[in-house]
């Protein structure tokens, strides 16, 4: 999964504002009206002024870093599954439960890919360990219950993400997420892990 998206804003999309180091960042990625998938880039404190147009896929937080002078800015235009993994299992990225189950299904995703290698357990053992295979940094993605619900959750953001059909009920009665298009549940699982 491949999209280009402008990379981290140099100030509040709200307030005008500009990022200083150490600011609390938050970031969403929005499938807007037109169907476009669109990064917003705001102060954490200004989140609750903040309604974007469309449908919110994904949201974290992360305290503010200035780019490094000569650093490439266009490499961070492409976010693919690995890089979304990264920013996603980053120790200063807060989780919110859209977050953490999609890092979920991206650990699986990469590790299926040999992107990501398991390590193990945490020590409080609530989380999964993974060591990045390129950087050999480890990350750890939160324990979590892979049920059905879960894959079609997930397939939702994706969905929203890559632009596949809507699988929600819809206000005239159409078949849930589970019979989307005579579908079961193992069937919407094979069909999430075939997006990415």
């Amino acid at each position: 999964m491949e999209l280009h998206l402008q990379p981290l804003a140099p100030a509040c999309v709200v307030s005008g504002e500009p990022f200083v180091e150490g600011a609390r960042v938050a970031c969403f990625l929005v499938r807007t009206t037109t169907t476009e998938v669109v990064r917003y880039d705001l102060l954490d404190a200004q989140s609750g002024n903040f309604s974007p147009e469309g449908f919110v896929v994904c949201r974290w937080v992360h305290v503010f870093k200035p780019r490094k002078l000569g650093e490439n800015a266009d490499r961070e235009l492409k976010l693919t599954a690995e890089n979304l993994f990264v920013t996603l299992a980053d120790p200063l990225t807060e989780p919110t439960p859209e977050s953490t189950r999609l890092l979920q299904f991206l650990a699986l995703m990469l590790e299926r890919k040999r992107i990501v290698r398991p390590k193990g357990r945490s020590a409080d053992r609530e989380r999964n360990v993974y060591e990045h295979t390129k950087t050999k940094l480890l990350y750890e993605v939160p324990l979590g219950e892979l049920t059905p619900e879960f894959f079609v959750a997930v397939q939702e953001q994706l969905s929203v993400l890559v632009g596949l059909p809507n699988l929600k009920n819809d206000a005239a009665g159409e078949a849930g997420p589970r019979q989307a298009a005579g579908r079961t549940a193992d069937q919407t699982t094979a069909t999430t892990a075939d997006i990415l």
